[in-house]
């Protein structure tokens, strides 16, 4: 079990489990709004180097295919990129996941809405700060201080979907997590249609 850290704050503890890497046709979907959200800057890496965004979607139970660890800067995703997170508990901040890659750091906040919204199939997380500025007093929301990848997020993930305003929008403002947007669906094409209505608002 290895500690998940950033800037010395443990975010998860992660179980991996290292597996070749999932078919083909099993990540197609995911990589076609992936490159979407990418293209647009919605998804890719600060000058730092950093990464930011992700993508997943659920694919048996609580179970879900999530873009892997690191891969924010990364153009086109390979099936190299993804992981199956297979387990997790949200109280103690762990999961496990096997694939060829370790699953995001934003992993337990996408188990936190697929473990509260049984109709959810997928999610998308993205960083843009004027869509998150803009959004922030307008879309349901996190508290503020709540940060990412922590137990609080989770519950934070909680209290939000069983709100009637979240699950009519399908999108939450991370407060505590700058320029940090998700948006979530019924399926990938849902999930990610709400995400370019909010953001084609904020560029007109």
């Amino acid at each position: 079990m290895e500690e998940k850290k950033d800037d010395g704050v443990i975010k998860f503890n992660i179980n991996w489990i290292k597996e070749k890497a999932f078919p083909k046709e099993k990540i197609e979907e995911l990589n076609y709004w992936r490159k979407k959200m990418f293209d647009l800057g919605l998804i890719g890496a600060y000058e730092n180097g950093i990464g930011f965004g992700n993508i997943s979607e659920r694919t048996k139970g609580n179970k879900f295919i999530v873009s892997g660890s690191a891969t924010g800067n990364i153009e086109k995703l390979t099936e190299e990129h993804y992981s199956e997170v297979t387990e997790y508990y949200l109280n103690t901040n762990s999961l496990s996941c096997v694939g060829p890659i370790k699953a995001s750091s934003e992993s337990l906040t996408h188990a936190a809405i697929y473990s509260n919204a049984k109709e959810v199939n997928a999610v998308i997380h993205v960083h843009n700060l004027k869509l998150w500025e803009n959004l922030y007093d307008k879309a349901p929301g996190t508290r503020e201080g709540i940060e990412y990848g922590t137990v609080e997020m989770a519950k934070e993930m909680k209290r939000l979907l069983g709100e009637k305003e979240t699950k009519e929008k399908k999108i939450i403002v991370m407060k505590g997590h700058k320029e940090g947007i998700i948006s979530f669906g019924k399926n990938l094409e849902e999930a990610g249609k709400i995400m370019l209505k909010y953001f084609n608002e904020v560029k007109q």
